[in-house]
């Protein structure tokens, strides 16, 4: 297959499309922005989906937000309901007439008939190693063969809109009344604003890349013992016990029952509103997963946790980090670790 690197000039509308999940979306926002700054004039659109949404809430580089459902992320629904809610999604889309549609990510035969059903006239994407052909994309490239992080791989595929370069920083934008509700909370909850707040982000998707609880505990005993800051516990909504998500309340409950001071516990029942805890925090202390690409979107250092998931692909991308990996679990750091990389970021302030 001849690849094309060039299209010409003068595109008016390009939609993105990324329906996975809330780091990949944060990972590709350096590429709507580059888009953005070569096509000042265009309009951009975006397809997401319920659960990532509110990552792009307030971005300046998106026109036009649209969201679908995946059938996990509404178990309350009928498959059909599901389905002929995301078929008019894809009719607003088609109305609208998308020049381009850039499916972000690595194949899947779904993303690709996505972004074929979008109507678009230029379809981008990428193909595995030995596709010849796709008859969804029309102007594919094939999955780079390096390892590249998420950021530069999806920034890959703007060489056909004549984009090169090294990608900008992460971008996300916390709401305001969000952000005063947080500070209000912490405020109410006692907290000085001349001490560091460290926020802990204890969930993580995978298993493997899941620290135990103790750790946290253990963790944040040691911080309270050398440093004035408050710990602001955080973590992803609901019982471990719902098989469609399942969260950390009970966990967050053992932490806070475990601690003196106790830790200040913010749940999230929207992204919107970690987005918004995070940006009140001096340090985040967290797992590898979505709450480390907001962190880092926001410019925040961060220490992460790490199990199975490569680092060269998913690091926090262009913020002051350190990486805790030992083997392919999370359980194999040590409390030790981790104090000691949180003490080198706070001496670093």
């Amino acid at each position: 297959m001849k690849e094309m690197h060039n299209l010409k000039s003068g595109y008016s509308k390009i939609l993105f499309i990324r329906r996975d999940n809330i780091g990949d979306l944060v990972c590709t926002t350096p590429s709507i922005h580059a888009v953005r700054e070569k096509y000042p004039d265009a309009k951009i659109g975006i397809l997401v989906n319920t659960y990532n949404a509110d990552t792009v809430s307030n971005n300046p580089d998106i026109d036009k937000v649209y969201i679908y459902e995946k059938a996990k992320h509404a178990p309350d629904k009928s498959k059909l309901s599901v389905w002929l809610n995301n078929l008019r999604v894809l009719q607003k889309i088609r109305k609208e007439r998308y020049d381009i549609a850039i499916g972000c990510g690595a194949y899947s035969p779904r993303l690709a008939r996505y972004t074929l059903l979008t109507g678009a006239k230029t379809r981008i994407g990428y193909l595995k190693k030995g596709m010849e052909k796709s008859k969804f994309y029309n102007m594919p490239l094939y999955e780079p063969e390096k390892t590249l992080h998420e950021v530069e791989k999806t920034y890959n595929l703007l060489s056909f809109l004549g984009i090169n370069g090294k990608p900008s920083e992460l971008r996300i934008f916390p709401e305001s009344r969000e952000v005063n509700k947080v500070k209000d909370f912490l405020s109410s909850s006692g907290f000085l604003k001349e001490k560091p707040v460290i926020a802990f982000h204890i969930s993580s998707r995978r298993p493997e890349n899941r620290w135990p609880v103790q750790r946290f505990i253990e963790l944040a005993n040691l911080i309270s013992a050398n440093y004035a800051a408050a710990i602001l516990l955080l973590w992803s909504p609901g019982s471990e016990k719902n098989v469609y998500h399942p969260g950390d309340d009970e966990k967050a409950e053992i932490i806070k029952n475990s601690l003196k001071p106790k830790p200040v516990l913010y749940k999230t029942t929207h992204i919107r509103e970690l987005i918004a805890a995070l940006s009140v925090s001096s340090l985040v202390v967290c797992c590898d997963g979505g709450a480390m690409h907001i962190a880092a979107a926001l410019g925040k250092p961060i220490v992460t946790i790490w199990g199975s998931t490569s680092p060269d692909s998913w690091a926090p991308w262009g913020t002051r980090h350190i990486i805790l990996k030992k083997n392919r679990n999370a359980a194999d750091i040590s409390v030790e670790d981790a104090f000691t990389a949180v003490s080198k970021l706070l001496k670093q302030q």
